[in-house]
């Protein structure tokens, strides 16, 4: 079975670039396609959260990393494998995002802190449970720490 993915929606954003940090408390919308009718949504309201997979479409195929690197090009943090860090310049360009719904008007979705750019596809939107949620602590190296320390800052 060779079935092509297709995106379901795309982002409107303010930003039409990536950043790096400062993500915090910024809206977007995903805009379902035509294909699709607002039944689609229905009863996703009453989930606080949403997980989002969407294309990091601006990425080049050239800059797809496949091995280690230090993340965001910093020599003070380690070398590590692109599976153990968020980067864009993955080999299929999967992003994904936990944000919280904020309101349904129809055939979109307004959601709170989602880190992609105007016209991002996306993939698909799960309404995020509890019981998908880690079942023990989690725990991360102390660059990621750093590394996320402005991520969800708001940029005011």
């Amino acid at each position: 079975m060779n079935q092509q993915i297709q995106a379901i929606g795309f982002v409107e954003a303010i930003r039409h670039h990536a950043e790096d940090d400062f993500w915090g408390g910024e809206e977007a919308c995903i805009s379902l396609s035509d294909e699709f009718t607002a039944e689609a949504l229905q009863g996703i309201a009453e989930f606080s959260h949403v997980e989002v997979l969407f294309l990091f479409h601006e990425v080049e195929l050239s800059k797809i990393v496949t091995g280690a690197r230090h993340p965001r090009n910093n020599m003070a943090w380690p070398a590590v494998g692109i599976f153990a860090q968020r980067g864009k310049n993955r080999p299929n360009r999967i992003g994904s995002t936990i944000c919280r719904v904020v309101r349904v008007d129809g055939t979109r979705l307004v959601v709170s802190e989602l880190d992609a750019i105007d016209g991002t596809p996306v993939l698909d939107i799960k309404p995020v449970m509890t019981e998908f949620l880690p079942r023990h602590e989690i725990c991360q190296p102390t660059w990621s720490h750093e590394l996320m320390r402005k991520y969800w800052l708001s940029k005011t």
